[in-house]
């Protein structure tokens, strides 16, 4: 009886001391859930009664608080794409053409460069045609003008005075023949030589006054193949680069593509004006030749009424007097 009574004391005393123990571990974990204080307000003392296990824990206070702040992802976002969009206007901004020229390849260079030299040669052409065909035009209109009512050779050389042009050419032609040909009583073997003297200086000045225009159908010709083998070479290269570089990205690829349709852009600017000047300039010669047979034709007529005079003063007009 006495060892059931024990027994019955002993468990009735564990189970006051449990639940003595319970309500004090609840008021022990309590504060270690609470939130951290701010840094701003001091932290509350402990009570030196208090067990270790009821002190505050700095460590992770002072952890939460220092710890920078997490990166807003809309705000990374727009940053990075704005950052993308300001690197894209600046790379659009560099392919001018000067750019793209510094940084093409030496052969498309030397293909610029020589376009570039013939565009340059043609609108010099083109200055020095116009200012020489307008006045040979305008001299030997003039020229015409003043021997229109000459009677004899003489006589219209001395209306032209000691000019140089076709027209003094011609006439002084006609002249020395007649001279070369005193005493011959064939006025049409005269005529014919005269002619054929007529002819070369013909000739001769035709080829004077096309001078350069066999440069300029060269240069309207063979522009445009010039300037697309710079750009299949440029092309070529820019494949080249992409294998290199693994990758099709336009940004990648449309410099190098850009560079090489540079050198057809100035085939194009070297050969259109050069076509263009060609066939104005053909049809301002074939003017101005026009007026080359004409001045033919004048000293001609002036020679055959020469030659008719000489017959009427001659010794068989006299005996029929």
């Amino acid at each position: 009886m006495n060892t059931c009574l024990f027994r019955t004391t002993l468990i009735v005393a564990v189970l006051a001391m449990l639940s003595l123990a319970s309500p004090l571990s609840a008021q022990q974990t309590a504060p270690a859930a609470q939130p951290a204080p701010a840094l701003s307000q001091p932290a509350p003392t402990a009570a030196p009664s208090a067990s270790p296990a009821q002190a505050p824990a700095p460590p992770a206070t002072v952890l939460a608080a220092s710890a920078p702040a997490a990166p807003d992802p809309s705000a990374t976002a727009a940053d990075g794409g704005a950052s993308a969009l300001k690197s894209t206007v600046a790379a659009l901004r560099e392919l001018s053409p000067w750019s793209m020229f510094l940084s093409a390849d030496a052969l498309v260079k030397a293909v610029m460069i020589g376009l570039a030299f013939a565009s340059l040669v043609t609108w010099t052409i083109f200055i020095a045609k116009l200012i020489e065909l307008s006045l040979v035009q305008r001299k030997l209109r003039a020229a015409l003008g003043k021997i229109g009512d000459a009677r004899s050779l003489a006589e219209a050389q001395f209306a032209l005075g000691a000019k140089d042009s076709v027209l003094s050419s011609l006439l002084a032609a006609a002249m020395r023949e007649a001279r070369l040909s005193a005493g011959i009583s064939s006025d049409a073997g005269i005529k014919e030589r005269a002619a054929s003297s007529f002819a070369e200086i013909v000739r001769a000045e035709a080829r004077r006054i096309r001078l350069g225009m066999g440069l300029l159908a060269t240069i309207g010709a063979t522009s445009p193949f010039v300037g697309l083998f710079g750009t299949v070479w440029g092309i070529m290269n820019s494949f080249i680069g992409i294998s290199k570089s693994q990758t099709t990205n336009l940004a990648v690829v449309a410099p190098g593509i850009a560079e090489a349709l540079l050198a057809t852009a100035f085939g194009l600017v070297a050969a259109i004006p050069a076509v263009i000047i060609y066939n104005h300039f053909a049809r301002v010669t074939k003017g101005y030749l026009e007026l080359v047979a004409r001045s033919s034709g004048a000293a001609a007529r002036l020679l055959s009424r020469d030659l008719d005079r000489t017959h009427v003063g001659g010794p068989h007009s006299r005996a029929a007097e």
